[in-house]
Order: C-alpha cells, then sequence, then structure tokens
C-alpha cells in the first residue's frame, strides 16, 4: 500500500512541477491526513520505511529520499542524490549533483553538499560549509561555519573544520584534529590540533637563518616542499 500521495497543490522551480504529497497511513510520527513538502515524481520519495519530505523542503529531478531519512523545512535535494537511512537534511541546506547523506548524518543551516561527495555515520555539516567533489566527512566530524572541503579529502574520527578552513586535495583530517580560521590543507594527514595557518607558520620557521641553509640540498623532494610554501605564502 503506497504511505502518501501526491496533491493538486504544486509549486514551479526551474520550469519543473514539483506537488505537495499528503499521507495516506501512519508512519513514523506522521499520521494519516498530514501534508508534506514537495516532490516532482513518487522515484522521489520511496513508499518504503518512515522516510519524509516534510514542510516546504523539495526534492526533485532524479533525486532518492528513501529509508528512514527526513528532508524538512526549506531543503532541498535534486540532481541525482540520495539522502537516506536516518539521515537528516533540514533548514535551508543544499544537497545536489551525486552527493549521497546518509546512516545517521546531518546536514542543515545554509550548508551544501554536491558533486560526489559523501556525509554519513555520525557526520553533521552545517553553517556555511560546502562538502564538494569526492569528498568524505564521517564518523563523528563536523564541518561548520565557512569551511570548505573538497577534492578527494576526508574529515572523519572526531575532527572539526570550521571558520574559513579549506581541506582539499587527498588531505585527510581525522582524531580530534580541530582546522579552523583561514588554514588551507591539501595533500596532507592531519591529526593535531591546528588553529592556526600552517603554511604561515612554516614560512616563519623557513624564514629563520639558521634553519633554511641546513635544510636546503639535502633532498629533492624537501626543496621542492619548501619552494611551494614559499611561493604558496608569498602569493
Amino acid at each position: 500500500m503506497k504511505k502518501y500521495e501526491l496533491t493538486q497543490n504544486s509549486i514551479t522551480l526551474n520550469n519543473k512541477t514539483l506537488y505537495q504529497i499528503k499521507a495516506l497511513k501512519d508512519f513514523g510520527l506522521i499520521k494519516k491526513g498530514n501534508l508534506g513538502g514537495y516532490i516532482e515524481s513518487e522515484k522521489n520519495l520511496s513508499h518504503d520505511g518512515n522516510c519524509w519530505v516534510s514542510e516546504n523542503a523539495q526534492v526533485y529531478e532524479n533525486a532518492q529520499v528513501y529509508g528512514n531519512a527526513l528532508v524538512s523545512e526549506n531543503a532541498r535535494v535534486y540532481g541525482k542524490a540520495q539522502v537516506f537511512g536516518d539521515a537528516r537534511v533540514y533548514e535551508n541546506a543544499l544537497v545536489c549533483e551525486n552527493a549521497r547523506v546518509f546512516r545517521n548524518a546531518r546536514v542543515f543551516g545554509n550548508a551544501q553538499v554536491y558533486g560526489d561527495a559523501r556525509v554519513f555515520r555520525n557526520a553533521q555539516v552545517y553553517g556555511k560549509a560546502w562538502v564538494s567533489g569526492n569528498a568524505r566527512v564521517f564518523g563523528d566530524a563536523q564541518v561548520f561555519e565557512n569551511a570548505q572541503v573538497s577534492g578527494s579529502a576526508q574529515v572523519s574520527g572526531n575532527a572539526q573544520v570550521y571558520g574559513n578552513a579549506q581541506v582539499y586535495g587527498n588531505a585527510h583530517v581525522y582524531g580530534d584534529a580541530r582546522v579552523s580560521g583561514n588554514a588551507r590543507l591539501g595533500n596532507v594527514p592531519v591529526n593535531f590540533n591546528c588553529d592556526f595557518d600552517p603554511y604561515e607558520t612554516l614560512k616563519e620557521i623557513l624564514n629563520c637563518p639558521k634553519i633554511l641553509p641546513v635544510l636546503s640540498g639535502l633532498n629533492e623532494n624537501l626543496d621542492k616542499l619548501i619552494s611551494t610554501i614559499l611561493i604558496k605564502t608569498s602569493t
């Protein structure tokens, strides 16, 4: 038996017609007759489980919500995105393209998850944070404020990325790490408190007249790293 139906109440979004849904039976916290949010077609919301789209939330194109997931308030899920398990997407959050939000993950505020990004387990992405590309945020990790995680970066464990920090490339932030402020991390593992811009700190070390001459010429890769740091911090 279907658990909801499309009503005649509709809105137009990007030349697409979305229909408000209405519960046909009791399930989870939803009662028969409750009005929900808006979907383009029944392919957007499963009739199985306790998943639901509520309030002004919108799910459309080829996006799917299933399991016990909830998309609510003014959140939008579209493209080929999937929200499932016990995940929650709410407030003004956006999940799109091929992104996946699942298990007990939470995406809220004005956060955006897109590209092929994955947010799962107990991870939270909120504020004005962006998670994109092939990035992974999982475990009990949090990405918030204006932080951005992109590329193939991973944020896991109890790690937090916030402020205006950017984590990208193949960087892996894990354990109890804290990356904040204007920090930029790419292609490095970080599992320590990092409440600073590491490039600027390394530049200060390298500018010490007793250190740079000792390090220079020891190793070709080390020379490349030193050059990269000095160039990056001078731009």
